[in-house]
């Protein structure tokens, strides 16, 4: 399949999950969007994809670390696109002995299966992933390619996520998502309805997120949360693990640490303290990004914390 905007996807419904007196709560599945590029992360790539092969170009090029759903994500929509694609790696060290690296990371065996060119830089070097200086060293090193920021967000990925909602969501009060860079959350706002109330769960600690959203959105039906973090990015405890298992024994629905985990733990926390008001109908977002769980278990078992069941 040599076009990523007509791979396969399917039909993401709204699954009711339960009512918490009168106040009920709905998950879209975006995590069953595509079997192989999971929810948000298609959303954002679909019209990068289309923008790299309109602009002549032969590969993509793109950073994240070592559990990255976006670096998987890549991985697979360059190899549908028929594009080659490049992944700049957040830790040194990993590259010094790849083959062990692959064989105990999930995420960038795949990633290269895949077909990707895996790079590792420093930390230090790594924050310069956004200096133009930085990005021409890497033209000189792999040659003319697309560039894609780290998880993704820039304008085509935002009018990408613009699509997760339709007007089978009219019906909802309040519509949820976890917040990383903030394309999702921006694109969400700027589809929804007058009406909605849009809530953003930060997976990052600290407010830094809301001048970011601001300059990608026109309306102000929106806020951002930032008591469900658990400590920051990709940082967990066992009663965020605990509230995941537990989710998925009586739902069947499988949360990823990250980020919809967090925000679920985050949308029940406030309807029990009572912050929704009665009769409120509530649609949270799963995003995807369960392919990033084996990694996290391996993190989990070294601290002695609970596991996530698969």
């Amino acid at each position: 399949m040599a076009d990523f905007l007509n791979a396969e996807i399917t039909a993401v419904p709204n699954q009711f999950i339960t009512n918490f007196g009168t106040i009920s709560l709905y998950l879209k599945r975006e995590d069953l969007l595509h079997p192989e590029v999971s929810g948000n992360k298609f959303r954002k790539l679909k019209y990068n994809i289309a923008e790299a092969k309109k602009q002549g170009k032969l590969k993509i090029l793109t950073f994240g670390g070592a559990f990255s759903n976006h670096i998987s994500a890549t991985a697979v929509a360059g190899k549908i696109s028929g594009l080659k694609t490049i992944g700049i790696i957040r830790g040194e060290e990993l590259g010094h002995d790849l083959p062990k690296t692959l064989k105990f990371n999930d995420t960038l065996k795949f990633a290269n299966s895949c077909g990707m060119q895996l790079k590792f830089i420093s930390r230090e070097k790594y924050r310069h992933k956004e200096d133009a200086v930085f990005i021409e060293e890497l033209k000189k090193e792999f040659g003319d390619f697309y560039l894609v920021s780290e998880g993704g967000t820039n304008a085509l990925a935002i009018k990408g996520c613009e699509e997760i909602i339709t007007s089978a969501d009219e019906e909802f009060d309040y519509i949820c998502t976890s917040v990383g860079t903030g394309g999702t959350f921006s694109g969400i706002i700027n589809a929804s309805c007058s009406h909605h109330k849009v809530l953003g769960f930060s997976a990052l600690k600290g407010d830094f997120l809301t001048s970011e959203v601001k300059e990608s959105v026109n309306k102000e039906n929106w806020k951002i949360i930032t008591d469900y973090h658990f400590g920051g990015y990709a940082k967990v405890n066992a009663e965020l693990i605990n509230f995941i298992n537990q989710f998925k024994e009586e739902y069947n629905i499988l949360l990823d640490p990250v980020y919809t985990g967090k925000l679920l733990f985050g949308i029940f926390a406030m309807i029990e303290k009572g912050q929704f008001p009665k009769n409120s109908k509530i649609l949270a977002v799963h995003t995807g990004g369960i392919q990033g769980i084996a990694g996290m278990n391996k993190r989990l078992k070294k601290k002695n914390l609970p596991l996530i069941h698969l």
